[in-house]
């Protein structure tokens, strides 16, 4: 067994976040499925929001993710969020990110770019890499230090709580957690267990998001005794790179923030028809109209054209999208580049408070895993980013407040009534099928009959993966597929909950607005 302070699920920007600003003062525990900088932070283009320049202001940012939200974000999580915006970006300045300066590196501004939603230039970035560039950044740091404690290659099983244990309390203890190379589950205790999972987005067929997000922490949380809510707000995002060799590769939103322009195969410019702001529309707007546009003239994809831009500038804002579209045959400056829409983050997730507690005592959520009601029934661009350190923050000043308490001895994983599986290809299938119906059942425009379908197949897995579970050895693909089928419960029952369309959820049988909309939430039995 393994003993920490605090023990951090994910090692995206929230559980890095939360690592260097505990480990002074505890020891800290970060384990993450695969290597420390595989997360969907680090896919991250477009960059963070944040109010800093003297022409934007609170109240603008504060506006236009309520515009974007459709009506469903929460004003003091907006305002939270929002609010701690500047103190947040200096934060990771002074870590040493390397944001990108206004005319080179000796200017003491920052760039500023826009996107869709913004009223404002207010995305600050790192050129067209700015995940990748502040995981790194970090990440250097949390090796560093010798408060902190990376178990790399360690698939959270599930959480271990006093209701687990026969206990009276609601608190959680720590977790259980497969070694995915040596195939053995280790017992993991710690005062506080945070929740920096991500999304869910491989619930789908098509996705912007790395293997890794398999809806893990939401999965876990649920089975623990958390609420969720609004998980039918998947937000897909309009433009992936559409190539047999180019897997989840994100055409960033800057590109249209920057002037590029959707088109069909014959040039024809279609966003205007949509959206009096066109490419510049939020995201959901963006992604429904490629959508139909797709499917009414039986396309597979649509054009996405900077070629207007000069060389130099597209080899300045976007080096990596213009290297890796070179590397497949495109010179995106004159060639319009091929996309389509694809799963790409959870708006919703496990409900969570300003200090980032969940339902379950000393369990804490942060990022895509939680539901904090900033992004509503639409995340406003590059909020996310944001999101994660204002909250990894908020969890930090909680847990340091609280004393500690005293902890159970914590039982060894119970292996003694299991053996190994004797058919491997019933994951593989059950995870095929189930990213296919969700595709097709409950993507970007859904209908009650499509839900009920889906919601059908849902529970015939369910079974099926219950049965594999209780009579075999657990292992990283079995875990996973569970978790998943338990995402998409949570995002079919939420869909079928709500009677109108708002946001990223759009229904055949529902296309009004409700007057008086509420956040969907869920109840475990």
């Amino acid at each position: 067994m393994r003993q920490f302070d605090t023990l951090i699920i994910g090692s995206g920007l929230a559980g890095l976040t939360l690592a260097l600003k505990l480990a002074d003062v505890q020891k800290v525990g970060l384990i993450t499925k695969k290597s420390l900088l595989d997360g969907a932070s680090g896919w991250a283009q477009g960059g963070i929001a944040a109010v800093l320049s003297a022409d934007d202001s609170l109240e603008a940012h504060i506006q236009d993710t309520m515009i974007a939200g459709a009506g469903l974000c929460d004003p003091a999580a907006t305002a939270f969020v929002v609010e701690h915006g500047k103190e947040s970006i200096d934060w990771l300045i002074a870590q040493g990110v390397p944001f990108t300066k206004d005319n080179g590196n000796n200017s003491q501004n920052y760039h500023l770019t826009r996107e869709g939603g913004h009223s404002q230039r207010r995305i600050i970035h790192a050129a067209d890499a700015t995940g990748h560039v502040v995981q790194e950044t970090l990440a250097r740091r949390v090796l560093a230090h010798p408060n902190i404690t990376v178990l790399e290659h360690y698939m959270s099983v599930d959480l271990i709580t006093g209701k687990k244990l026969g206990l009276a309390d609601n608190r959680c203890y720590g977790v259980y957690a497969l070694n995915t190379v040596t195939d053995e589950v280790l017992t993991i205790s710690a005062q506080n267990t945070i929740l920096a999972t991500g999304g869910t987005g491989k619930v789908y067929l098509y996705t912007t998001n790395p293997d890794t997000a398999t809806g893990d922490g939401i999965a876990m949380a649920w089975r623990a005794g958390c609420r969720v809510a609004n998980m039918e707000f998947i937000q897909f995002h309009p433009t992936c790179l559409y190539h047999p060799h180019a897997k989840s590769f994100l055409i960033s939103e800057a590109v249209r923030g920057e002037g590029g322009v959707l088109k069909l195969p014959d040039g024809t410019r279609f966003m205007p028809q949509h959206d009096e702001r066109a490419e510049l529309a939020p995201r959901d707007v963006v992604a429904r109209a490629i959508d139909y546009e797709m499917k009414k003239r039986g396309l597979d994809c649509v054009y996405l054209d900077i070629s207007h831009q000069s060389v130099e500038f597209l080899q300045e804002h976007f080096p990596n999208i213009f290297a890796r579209c070179l590397e497949l045959g495109i010179n995106i400056s004159h060639d319009p580049i091929p996309v389509v829409p694809a799963a790409h983050y959870t708006c919703g997730g496990v409900i969570a408070d300003l200090h980032a507690r969940t339902d379950v005592e000393n369990l804490y959520a942060v990022g895509e895993t939680a539901y904090t009601g900033l992004h509503g029934a639409n995340r406003l661009a590059s909020n996310s980013l944001l999101e994660c350190v204002v909250f990894a923050d908020a969890a930090v000043r909680d847990i340091l407040s609280k004393p500690s308490q005293a902890m159970p001895v914590l039982p060894d994983w119970d292996e003694s009534r299991v053996t190994d599986a004797d058919e491997q290809i019933v994951i593989a299938h059950n995870w095929a099928e189930l990213r296919h119906f969700m595709w097709d059942y409950v993507g970007i425009v859904r209908t009650t009959k499509r839900l009920e379908r889906a919601q059908h197949r849902i529970e015939l897995l369910q079974k099926e993966i219950q049965e594999y579970y209780a009579h075999f050895h657990v292992n990283a693909d079995l875990l996973e597929l569970r978790n998943l089928v338990t995402n998409a419960e949570l995002i079919v029952n939420s869909a079928l909950q709500r009677h109108e369309s708002r946001g990223l959820h759009f229904s055949k049988d529902y296309p009004a607005l409700e007057s008086n909309p509420l956040p969907t939430i869920l109840i475990p039995d």
